[in-house]
C-alpha cells in the first residue's frame, strides 16, 4: 500500500532569528531606534552606545540620525558598560545596547560596581531576552531578570510590544538612575494600542477583566496572555490579564488588589526561567501579604534550552498560546 506523507515546510535559519510576530500580525519596525531618535531632539545629553551590535538592536537608526552622538565600542561589553558609567559621570545619559546574554553575563560586575553602586544614569537596553532566539543557551537570556533583580537600585523593565517600547524609552530617560530594559527588535508586534494603554514606570495595568483566571504577565507573555484569553473565551472561561512592564520596583498595590479577588486561579506568565523572575517575585509578595489564591507559573524551565525554530521551541517549553490554553484548562 502506498502511503503519502504530507511534507511540512522546513523551518529555516531565518525562523530562528526573525521577528516573534505571527504571520499577519500588525507590527512596527524598529520602535526602539525610532523612539531614541525622537527623544534625542529634546535630550541633548542622550548618547547611544553599542558593542558591535547596533544593527541587531535597532540602534543603527539612531546612529544614522546622530552619528556624532553614537559610540561603537567593539565586541567588548565590559568596556561598553564601564565607558557608559564614565559618560554618565560627565552628565551624559548613555543608552547602552547589546544582546541580553552579553550585557548581563559578561558585564555583570561592571553593571553592579561601576553603574549601580554609584547610581549612575545609564540605560541598558538588551535585545533577545528569554526565548526570543533559537540559537541555543549562548544567546538565550533566560536568567537575566534573576541576575538583575538582585542589584540594589536597578529598575527593570520588560515591555510587551512596539507601543510599550515607544512609551518606555522617554519614561526611563525621565527616571534618574540606572535601568535595565529588555528589548524587542526588528518588526515588533503591536497589540496594546487596542487597550487605551499608557506605559507608566513602576505601574501594572489591567488590560482585561475576568472571573475565572487572572494572568499576571510581562514582556511578550502579555501578548500570549491576551491570545490565551481569546482562546479560552470559546470555552466560556473568563481570563483577566494584568500587564506588569516594570519588574522592579514591582507594583505591589495593583498586584495584591487583583490577586485578592476571590475565586480566581492566579497565574504568572513570563518569558524567563521559572527561577528568580516575575513569578517568584509575585509569589513572595502574595505570601508576605497573606494573600493565598490558587497559584501557578508559566515560565521557561530551569534548564539549558535547545536550539531550533522559535515556534517549535515555544511549544516545547510551554510559552505558546496553544500550550498555555491547554495548561490552564487542565488546571481548572
Amino acid at each position: 500500500m502506498n502511503v503519502t506523507v504530507e511534507k511540512k515546510p522546513r523551518l529555516t535559519t531565518s525562523a530562528m532569528i526573525a521577528s516573534i510576530a505571527a504571520e499577519g500580525q500588525r507590527v512596527k519596525a524598529a520602535p526602539f531606534g525610532h523612539a531614541l531618535v525622537e527623544l534625542a531632539k529634546e535630550r541633548p545629553d542622550l548618547v547611544g552606545m553599542s558593542a558591535d551590535l547596533s544593527k541587531y538592536t535597532d540602534l543603527h537608526i539612531f546612529a544614522q540620525a546622530h552619528p556624532e552622538r553614537f559610540y561603537q565600542m567593539g565586541m567588548a561589553e565590559q568596556l561598553l558598560l564601564a565607558a557608559a558609567g564614565g559618560m554618565a559621570k560627565t552628565g551624559l545619559m548613555p543608552f547602552a545596547t547589546s544582546y541580553a546574554v552579553f550585557a548581563t553575563r559578561r558585564a555583570y560586575d561592571f553593571i553592579h560596581q561601576v553603574i549601580c553602586e554609584e547610581d549612575l544614569n545609564v540605560k541598558i537596553c538588551a535585545a533577545l531576552p528569554g526565548l526570543t532566539t533559537g540559537y541555543g543557551p549562548s544567546h538565550q537570556a533566560t536568567e537575566d531578570i534573576a541576575m538583575m533583580r538582585g542589584i540594589p537600585g536597578l529598575t527593570i523593565v520588560d515591555p510587551c510590544d512596539a507601543l510599550d517600547i515607544e512609551q518606555a524609552v522617554p519614561a526611563i530617560a525621565a527616571h534618574q538612575g540606572p535601568v535595565y530594559m529588555r528589548l524587542l527588535r526588528g518588526n515588533v508586534p503591536l497589540v496594546l494600542d487596542e487597550y487605551d494603554y499608557q506605559f507608566e514606570l513602576g505601574k501594572a495595568k489591567r488590560l482585561r477583566d475576568g472571573k475565572d483566571v487572572l494572568i499576571i504577565a510581562s514582556g511578550i507573555m502579555t501578548m500570549r496572555a491576551l491570545e490565551t484569553s481569546d482562546a479560552l473565551a470559546k470555552d466560556q472561561v473568563e481570563v483577566a490579564v494584568l500587564h506588569v512592564p516594570t519588574i522592579k520596583p514591582l507594583d505591589e498595590t495593583t498586584i495584591l488588589q487583583e490577586a485578592s479577588k476571590s475565586g480566581r486561579l492566579v497565574i504568572v506568565a513570563e518569558n524567563h526561567s521559572v527561577i528568580g523572575g516575575l513569578g517568584e517575585a509575585v509569589a513572595s509578595l502574595l505570601l508576605r501579604s497573606s494573600v493565598t489564591p490558587a497559584f501557578r507559573q508559566i515560565a521557561l524551565p530551569d534548564a539549558f534550552l535547545d536550539a531550533g525554530a522559535l515556534p517549535t521551541l515555544h511549544d516545547r517549553y510551554g510559552i505558546s498560546t496553544s500550550v498555555m490554553a491547554s495548561k490552564i484548562k487542565s488546571w481548572l
